[in-house]
This record gives structure tokens, C-alpha cells and sequence, in this order.
């Protein structure tokens, strides 16, 4: 097991959250939420060696309220994780939530989050209705996060398109790989990541098909001459600015491929807990940790060392 990780991909479930949820007859893609407390993280934690979990809210975020409630219940949702921290200042962080029905409204709750709360960064899902990160619709909110220099965790959802789907598969199993891979592309070929350098995004589960797709990515503009040109080498080298979580792909089979194209100064130990049960964060952590498979070093960077330089002040 690797020493004091830092773990990147960890959710929050507040029980006024997990109920206002099922009142508006939405939930997770699991179906219902897993049970959650502080006595189960810690817990959980304790037991794979995880010493700092950076938590968020995870889907339906407040996509689910009116645009009149998704303000104050995102501030509610952003309190309660400083009162989590204020308990265990040692144990836990946060990537605050907001409201993204309106960008001064998103934008003022994360300046709250990050100058007031002084959170690790932004939580920010894929996709909000049709639109993926990178569009013009959210410039503003990246103007601001992009001034503040802010780490912006990307989390999946399922998007309207996916839902029409005749497939009788969860959500999380190959839906949720596809959206985070759709707004990683529209970030990196809308032009954003040059727009917005300072933004240290994370791509949570290894960056869902990016690895796998890059080399196809590399050669688009030579098929296609409506995308702006650039040469393959770089849009190779713009993969590597992005950072990924390896939740949910923390074994040879994905790690491997992500290692080809990602910085692994850029790699970080996610759990995707308690979506991800303990059975699942014990096979996470045995696949990572296991010997012969990345050199000690390079584990120790992924499991610790890297989150801790993203977030030097709080870590």
C-alpha cells in the first residue's frame, strides 16, 4: 500500500442532499445513493491508507432545482463540506459545487468557495444540458477560474443524448466515460485550454476514452480541414496538460494506456467513493499498488505526491 494518499475523487452525500433529490424524483446512476457519513469515510479511509479525501457533490450537482434554489441549495451543499473540514481539517477537503444556470451566480459562489471557504477548487460536471465545457456559455465562469489560477475537477454525467439510448446498461459504465471524453475534446479543440492555461483541470476517471482515442485525435485535422490545424505533436502535448484521477481505472488495462499519453507528474489517486464500494476501493488500491506494475516511485507520485504539489498550501 502506498503511503498518506491523497485521494482526489471522493464524494460527499449529505442526508438534506440525498432527500432533496429523491423528492424531485431523481438519483445517481446506480439507482439510490450508498450510505455515507463521516463515520464511514474515515473509516473507509483509514483502512486503505488514504490520509486526505477531497470530496464533491456528485450527480445531479443542483440541476435538478429551479434556477431560484440552485443557488442557495449549492451554498448550503458548499457549508456543510467547510463544516466537514472545520471537524477534520487534516482529513478532508473540497471541490465546491455551483449553480451553473447562471453564470453570476456561478461565478460568485466560486469566489465564496475559493476565497472565503479556501476549498482545493471547482467541481464542475461535463456537461450541463446540450452544452459541454469549452463552450461559450461558460466563458465567464472561466475567465474568473482562469485569474484565480483554480484546479477544476471534471465529473460525468449522463448527458439528455444518452438517456434516449436503447441499452439497458447503467449510466456509469460507459455513458459516463463518453461525456467526460466529449468535453476533454470540445476543451481542447474549442481553443479553451489555450483561452484559459491557468486552469489546472483534472479528467476523472483517467480521462474516460481520451488515452485510448488520442492517437485518432492527432491525426483529425489532417482528415478533417474544418478543425483548426495543428500538428499532431501538438495536440499530444495538449493531452498532457490536462491532469487525471485513475478512479474506476486503476489497473494495468487502463493505467497503461493513460501512461502513454498523460504527464504521470499529472496522474492522481481517485477512489469514486462510496459509489465505488469497499470491495471496489480494495481492488483499486491492490491493482494500483500492486508489485511490478509501476515503479515505487512513480505509485508514490500517483498516490501522493502529485495531488500534493497541485495543492501545496493544503496538503
Amino acid at each position: 500500500m502506498a503511503a498518506g494518499m491523497i485521494d482526489v475523487h471522493f464524494h460527499l452525500i449529505p442526508q438534506f442532499y440525498r432527500d432533496a433529490v429523491y423528492e424531485a424524483g431523481r438519483g445517481p446512476a446506480i439507482g439510490r445513493y450508498p450510505d455515507w457519513s463521516e463515520e464511514l469515510a474515515l473509516e473507509l479511509m483509514d483502512k486503505h491508507g488514504i490520509a486526505l479525501a477531497i470530496t464533491s457533490i456528485a450527480q445531479p450537482g443542483v440541476g435538478f432545482m429551479s434556477d431560484e434554489k440552485a443557488a442557495d441549495f449549492s451554498r448550503r451543499c458548499n457549508d456543510y463540506a467547510a463544516e466537514l473540514i472545520a471537524q477534520h481539517p487534516q482529513r478532508f477537503g473540497c471541490f465546491g459545487l455551483l449553480p451553473m444556470h447562471d453564470m453570476k451566480a456561478a461565478v460568485a459562489e466560486a469566489r465564496y468557495c475559493l476565497e472565503t471557504l479556501r476549498f482545493h477548487g471547482i467541481s464542475l460536471f461535463a456537461s450541463y444540458g446540450q452544452k459541454f465545457l469549452g463552450d461559450a456559455a461558460f466563458e465567464p465562469l472561466m475567465e474568473f477560474l482562469h485569474e484565480c489560477a483554480a484546479v477544476v475537477h471534471i465529473h460525468p454525467g449522463l448527458h439528455p443524448s444518452s438517456r434516449s439510448l436503447d441499452l439497458p446498461w447503467p449510466g456509469f459504465m460507459i455513458e459516463y466515460p463518453f461525456d467526460t471524453t466529449r468535453a476533454a475534446v470540445n476543451l481542447l479543440f474549442s481553443g479553451a485550454l489555450e483561452r484559459f492555461p491557468n486552469i489546472r483541470f483534472i479528467l476523472s476517471h483517467a480521462g474516460g476514452t481520451l488515452p485510448y482515442l488520442a492517437w485518432r485525435l492527432s491525426v483529425a485535422p489532417m482528415i478533417d480541414k474544418r478543425l483548426k490545424q495543428r500538428s499532431r505533436a501538438e495536440i499530444f502535448a495538449r493531452l498532457k496538460t490536462f491532469w487525471y484521477d485513475n478512479a474506476l481505472a486503476s489497473g494495468p488495462e487502463s493505467m497503461g494506456t493513460l501512461l502513454r499519453i498523460a504527464d504521470k507528474s499529472r496522474i492522481l489517486f481517485g477512489s469514486d467513493w462510496p459509489f465505488c464500494n469497499d470491495a471496489v476501493v480494495a481492488e483499486e488500491v491492490k491493482d494500483f499498488t500492486a508489485p511490478g506494475f509501476l515503479a515505487p516511485n512513480t505509485m508514490q507520485m500517483i498516490a501522493r505526491e502529485n495531488a500534493a504539489k497541485l495543492f501545496p498550501q493544503r496538503c
